[in-house]
This record gives C-alpha cells, structure tokens and sequence, in this order.
C-alpha cells in the first residue's frame, strides 16, 4: 500500500514502516559516530522504549554503550488498511538494527502500568541477564487502569488556579491566535498526578527489588522538563509539572531506600504530547530557529547520548540544587530564553514562517510517525505489516 499522513491537530493516525526505520538508524548512527561511552551501563530496561526520548535512550544503551536491552512499550501492529502505529515501526527497526549488529535485544508490548507486564520483565531478566544495571522510566501515556483500585485516571493539558491566556497556534490552519485554558479541578490534578507522576515508577523499582534483578550499583532516571518564563504557566505551574514535581517527591523516597534515582531534566522537543499543549507549537517553532542561529538546537538522540556521557555516567554529572541531572541547559540559558521572549509578541499568521521555524517544527512532526524524510521514496508501495523479533505480547 501507499501510505500517506493522516493528520488532524496533534494526532496522526497513520506512520511508514520505512520512514521509521529511517529515522531509527539516522539515530544509530549518530550515536555510533559519536563514540563508545566508558564505564556505561551493560544491562538495561526501558519502560517506554518505543518513540521520542525513550527511543532514544534504547538506542543509546545498545549502540553507544554496548549494552544488551529490554524495552516496554504498548503499540499495535497493522490490521487491515490500518498502518501499525509509529513506535510499533521503530520497535521493528530498532530490533533488525540490533540483531544485525549483534547486540541482545528483547521486546515487551503491554500495559507497563500493569503487574502482568512488571511480571514478565521480571521474568525475562531472570532468564535471560540475571539483573539490571540502569532502569529509564520514560513512560508517556494519557491514561492509567490503577492496578490496585481499577480506577480510570487521565492527564489534563490545564493551568492551576486560574485560567490561563497564551498565545498559539492553531497547526490545522496555520494560524496564530488566543488560546484560553480553565483551570483544572483537584480531581484533573490528581488524575493527571496518577498518569504522570512517580507512583508507577516507584512501584517497578520497588518490584524489580523486591525480584532480586537489581544490580548492586543499578541507576534508575526518569524524564522531566521545567522550562522558563514563556511556558512555565502551562507547564512547570499546571498539572503536567504537578506530576513531574511528583517525580522529585519518588527520588527522594527512593533514595532514602538506598536506591541510585535521579530526575533528569531534559529539553523541549516535537512529541505528539508537546504538540498538544496550545503554547508549545509556537514555543517550539522560536525555540528551534533561536537554538540553529545560536548552533546548539538538539534533537532526542543527542540529548540523551549527552545525558548518558556528561550525567550518569560522569564521575561529575551536570546537576542542580535539586540533585536533578541537566542537558537542558541550552535551552534555558539567558541569550536563548531572551530572544524567544523578545520575539514572541512580535509573531502573526503572516509572518509566522518568517519569524519562527515553523517549518521545522511540522518537518519534526512528520518524522516522529516517518514521514517527511527525503531518502524515502513516498509513491511506493510497501508492506504494512512488520514483525518485531524476540516479542513478549500481552496485548
């Protein structure tokens, strides 16, 4: 079949097997080129493998540090006219990649908040490496089914508080325009705290523990993102950054347990997520063309081939007062925040591909689900349907 984007605001429901695998071994490479990271982790679990930093992070551990992997994702293949989902695709490319270089790999699609899908991870490390040196919780997800209580929670996109006017863009229709947001209620903040925030994680470290598949010097990270002045009401003060300061809250309780947990702050990137917060496109779009005049714009890959080579395996991580890891340093320094500041006003429908890098942040939109990619011949006719290797499915 052909296989065009389908796409409506932040949602795509349609991605091209050979677009992502593309993308995959664009990151390989990079991260191959880049050079072998010393005194890394040699057996890792990733808890949200599939796309964007989580993605990134597998391929980090595989080719940068020589480790063998397990990656928990939940993504569906293709049924029908229906493509397969874009992590489905990259799982593929990434499990082909890593068996023709020889590298042991193992995948898990599942519910990672369940106990079944904890259950089998536990399992596969038994059998297969004994224990595990690094866990990266990098899961994202807009719904939990709470394995305790059974109970439904979903995140919310809303300030604290009070309503919250910014300024956006509406992506459908190109056009720059006002956004207002309600405030969330105390039910959409905890909701959004369960979906988003540390308990999940904390519960795989305390069962894996609990296994015996920790390694005595295991390290365990997850993702967040503070940000500045321009997005910090929506984000870092509204529920989202609710659940991340919950994360802050799981490093300490696990810390005083004994176990190796930081929080590592990374940089605002193109995700279906972030796309779906009314400021971020817009954000984004004066983000990246301030960060590529300035020479220091990132993608996924090479935040986190920095987090793994200066952060958690440096005997001098980048850290701040909070003990948290940082590569998001570039973004949030004064030259680049001031620029995106000053030009923010100034942005218009019409001068929008002008004065922001819009086109750059629909060209990371597209690639996310393997389009837009030049060496890719989209007139051809390719096969839906792909098969993961060494697959667990609990779907």
């Amino acid at each position: 079949m052909v296989i065009r984007p389908r796409i409506k605001g932040f949602i795509c429901a349609s991605a091209h097997p050979i677009g992502c695998q593309a993308n995959v071994r664009e990151q390989i490479e990079y991260v191959t080129s880049s050079g072998r990271i010393s005194g890394s982790a040699k057996r890792v679990l990733v808890i949200g493998a599939s796309t964007g930093y989580g993605l990134a992070s597998r391929i980090t551990a595989a080719f940068g540090c020589g480790a063998k992997t397990i990656g928990v994702f939940y993504e569906r293949p293709a049924s029908g006219n229906r493509t397969a989902s874009a992590g489905w695709y990259n799982s593929t490319a990434f499990q082909d990649s890593a068996d023709e270089a020889g590298l042991y790999s193992k995948n898990i699609n599942g519910d990672a908040f369940s106990d079944a899908v904890k259950k089998a991870a536990i399992r596969l490390i038994e059998a297969d490496l004994g224990s595990v040196d690094l866990v990266v919780y990098s899961l994202a997800s807009p719904r939990r089914l709470h394995p305790d209580t059974g109970a439904l929670h979903s995140s919310s996109l809303k300030p604290i508080g009070k309503p919250l006017t910014q300024t956006g863009i509406d992506t459908d229709r190109e056009v720059v325009k006002q956004f207002t947001l309600e405030p969330a209620t105390q039910k959409e903040i905890d909701d959004t705290v369960a979906v988003m925030g540390g308990d999940d994680w904390e519960r795989w470290i305390r069962a894996l523990s609990a296994a015996g598949v920790l390694a005595d010097d295991c390290k365990t990270t997850a993702y967040t993102y503070i940000g500045e002045n321009v997005t910090r009401e929506i984000y870092w003060n509204g529920t989202i950054g609710a659940a991340k300061k919950d994360l802050d809250r799981t490093v300490e309780t696990l810390r005083r347990e004994g176990f190796d947990a930081t929080v590592s702050v990374l940089k605002a990137v193109v995700t279906q997520s972030s796309a779906a917060i009314p400021a971020m496109p817009l954000y984004l779009a004066l983000l990246f063309s301030t960060m590529k005049r300035e020479g220091s714009h990132e993608g996924c890959i090479q935040q986190i081939y920095r987090l793994f080579r200066e952060c958690l395996f440096n005997d001098r991580p980048r850290r701040d007062s909070e003990e948290r890891n940082r590569v998001d340093e570039r973004e949030v320094s004064p030259v680049i925040q001031n620029q995106v500041e000053e030009l923010w006003p100034q942005v218009t429908t019409e001068n929008l591909k002008v004065i922001s890098d819009f086109i750059g942040f629909q060209t990371e939109f597209l690639k996310l689900f393997g389009f837009g990619i030049k060496t890719v011949d989209y007139d051809a006719d390719v096969d839906a349907e792909t098969q993961i290797n060494c697959l667990i499915n609990l779907v």
